[in-house]
């Protein structure tokens, strides 16, 4: 066990090494502000350069760009990140790779569907299923899930979950047991909200559900948080009373958090899957005004 632990610290000492000279040689001086000079004789920046730029003491650079075993503090790694102009994914390998615990991305509220992820929503034909962005925002929807939510007849900027569940009717006086299911729902939300605390549009909807709904601003104000949102869910649907769903959510692109919610009925003898025959017969929503 020990042999393979050391083999695997050397071989990741080898990799932080390799792509610590490579992004260092990418750079020019004009890249950081300093002067071109005289041509030099390697490429790129020289450690030196680093060290001083990212305000760390040249040995220690030396050595953590030729992989010796030696341990560095986050702020040692940020600030080297900064003066190789990392990305947020560069800089979360750099971490990895330097055997510190990787930073949180800074989450934002992604707002254009994939192309593909749009071709496997139009797939999922029987079963209601539509993507949310970080900020619970609905991006994309097939035809199931319009029957069930009434996406279409919504003005896109209140095609959020969070609204619809707190500040339209619509859709949580169709929902058996809202009060149950709500408090569960925002405690999903918090854990995404924790990941963009000060992106302006996320911050403005919860203030904006704050003013419109006491039930949110209450729940809110809990503080309570678990992870994703799945489980069962009934509705009911006009001219068939209560119909219970199976719910659960999966990742289709980390970087962007996107994720796709799919809805499967279930039947009401057995709690198992419903027939595809049965899937289809939701009728459309009907149109309500927006209030």
């Amino acid at each position: 066990m020990s042999d393979t632990l050391d083999h695997r610290l050397d071989r990741t000492r080898s990799e932080l090494a390799d792509f610590l000279r490579r992004r260092r040689e990418s750079l020019s001086p004009l890249d950081v502000g300093l002067p071109a000079g005289k041509r030099r004789r390697t490429p790129g920046l020289r450690r030196e350069e680093i060290a001083t730029l990212a305000g760390v003491g040249l040995t220690w650079y030396t050595w953590l760009e030729q992989g010796r075993a030696i341990k560095v503090s986050t702020a040692f790694l940020d600030n080297v990140a900064r003066v190789l102009k990392l990305d947020e994914v560069e800089r979360r390998h750099l971490f990895v790779l330097a055997h510190q615990r990787p930073p949180a991305m800074a989450g934002r509220a992604w707002c254009e569907l994939p192309p593909l992820v749009r071709r496997l929503l139009d797939d999922l034909t029987l079963r209601p299923s539509y993507v949310l962005n970080l900020r619970w925002d609905v991006i994309g929807w097939n035809a199931a899930a319009d029957r069930l939510f009434g996406f279409e007849a919504r003005e896109p900027a209140e095609r959020n979950v969070l609204w619809m569940l707190f500040a339209d009717d619509r859709l949580s006086s169709r929902i058996v047991e809202w009060a149950v299911q709500a408090p569960q729902v925002l405690a999903s939300f918090r854990r995404d909200f924790a990941q963009a605390p000060e992106d302006e549009s996320m911050v403005a909807l919860v203030e904006a559900l704050e003013q419109v709904s006491p039930s949110f601003r209450t729940l809110w104000n809990q503080h309570d948080v678990h992870g994703r949102c799945e489980g069962r869910r009934s509705f009911m649907i006009e001219g068939q009373g209560a119909v219970t769903f199976d719910h659960s959510s999966f990742i289709v692109d980390e970087e962007k958090h996107l994720r796709l919610v799919f809805y499967a009925a279930v039947t009401d003898h057995d709690s198992g899957p419903a027939s595809e025959a049965g899937a289809t017969t939701l009728p459309p929503p009907r149109a309500r005004a927006i209030r």
